[in-house]
């Protein structure tokens, strides 16, 4: 089961290979008919413009008009930072890691920096490292009123004030904000802010092919173009009316929802990349926001391999059969550095003499995935031959669509999160407890 960029194997998560944990072909096959009238109501949003979250990926024109900000962003800049939370930067994260996980291209491309998770330690070292004269800030926030993004743009506009740069302080930031009256618009207004328009269509765990997640992209010098080129493909080919069994997110939708109800309760994504560890954080928002509601969803939990092999899997071998496998890999073999054979002349070390970083990766997937199948743990592959920005967007569109196919089948609405408005509620109440500084 393939799309043009990446091949989905699903043969590991049925009953007849990994015995009782796993899917029943005739259930997943009932699912997979219900997927179709899913895909049908996808498509109609998608034609009539109420889902942009999709449509995005056939436009281009937005692209270009991000040039300003782009210009502004890298004109004399040593360091980006930006300021977002959840959305508003997970999605960048798993674009920016295309360039390794430096986040910083060449000499040429500022470094860029992400201040997603509000620690007032990490906010300082920040702020005590880079250069403000050459450091410029992006700030994005849907409703513009995020506390803890709001909270570091003021530390931010305080330090240049004390540094004696305010009078230039319009020459190091770009806002991304929703239109309409809120905190962020009036005080990026009140500077003088280049200000952008978020979609208020677009929630931000969706809003990754939108400028939340392209303008980064930019200005690390990615193809912005290639991430929605590739999503277009996998959106087309979903779209297109066709069988749902050759629709790899429609049957990923399918499996994940016929396992749930038989107790499997968490989705353990195994990545065997380092540049893919921000999209799997990503992918956990998503899934964990739009579908865990009224009792339903799995837990996503994300695994950078081969690192958390000797941190995770004595479990997921020998611990709850609960859990649906997702791994996946690149093309790795032959590839990296390569052991001296001259340095590896203890027999001990033969098995790796001659054989490169990647030789050794590419083993421990198939080791990996062949053990989980034979221990009885359903076990789906995704396999890119090729990562890139195209095959990016593909991975997003991919887990977008499966997302809301699976929303659809287990009938929650994957757009809201009524859950969390709570906590925002009573972290504004316990904060006004607490006496300002002077």
């Amino acid at each position: 089961m393939t799309s043009n960029r990446y091949v989905q194997g699903l043969d590991g998560v049925f009953t007849d290979t990994v015995g009782p944990a796993g899917l029943e072909r005739s259930r997943y096959e009932a699912l997979l008919a219900q997927t179709r009238p899913a895909l049908a109501r996808i498509a109609t949003r998608v034609q009539t413009g109420t889902l942009p979250h999709l449509g995005l990926a056939h436009e281009s024109a937005d692209l270009a008009a991000l040039g300003d900000a782009v210009k502004l962003l890298r004109h004399n800049t040593t360091d980006v930072v930006l300021l977002g939370t959840g959305g508003s930067s997970l999605g960048a994260q798993a674009i920016a890691a295309l360039r390794h996980v430096s986040f910083k291209a060449d000499p040429e491309t500022p470094h860029f920096r992400f201040l997603d998770n509000l620690d007032p330690a990490s906010l300082d070292h920040v702020l005590g490292q880079v250069d403000l004269r050459t450091t410029r800030f992006l700030v994005v926030s849907k409703s513009g009123n995020t506390a803890e993004t709001l909270t570091q743009m003021l530390v931010v506009l305080g330090a240049l004030e004390r540094a004696g740069g305010f009078k230039w302080v319009a020459q190091h930031f770009v806002v991304v904000v929703e239109p309409g009256d809120n905190a962020l618009r009036r005080l990026a207004t009140r500077h003088g802010l280049l200000t952008l328009e978020h979609d208020p269509k677009l929630g931000g765990r969706y809003s990754v092919l939108s400028l939340v997640g392209l303008l980064p992209a930019l200005v690390l010098g990615l193809d912005a173009a290639a991430v929605r080129r590739g999503a277009a493909e996998v959106v087309d080919q979903a779209l297109a009316g066709g069988d749902p069994a050759d629709i790899p997110a429609a049957a990923g939708a399918a499996v994940s929802i016929g396992l749930s109800e038989q107790g499997i309760s968490q989705s353990a994504m195994l990545i065997y990349a380092d540049r893919l560890e921000r999209f799997a954080a990503w992918w956990r928002q998503l899934w964990a926001e739009s579908l865990g509601k009224q009792g339903k969803g799995t837990t996503p939990v994300p695994a950078l391999m081969p690192v958390d092999q000797h941190s995770q899997m004595q479990l997921y071998l020998d611990g709850p059969n609960d859990k649906l496998f997702t791994v996946v890999s690149t093309d790795t073999r032959g590839r990296g550095p390569v052991v001296p054979a001259n340095l590896a002349d203890d027999p001990a070390l033969d098995y790796l003499r001659g054989r490169t970083i990647g030789d050794l990766v590419s083993a421990q997937v198939r080791a990996t995935t062949e053990t989980l199948i034979e221990r009885g743990r359903p076990t789906r592959t995704l396999h890119l031959p090729q990562l890139d920005e195209a095959t990016l967007g593909a991975l997003i569109a991919h887990f977008t669509l499966e997302t809301l196919i699976a929303a659809d089948l287990l009938g929650v609405d994957p757009f809201d999160q009524p859950a969390v408005e709570d906590g925002k509620i009573k972290a504004r109440r316990y904060l006004a407890e607490i006496q300002p500084q002077a």
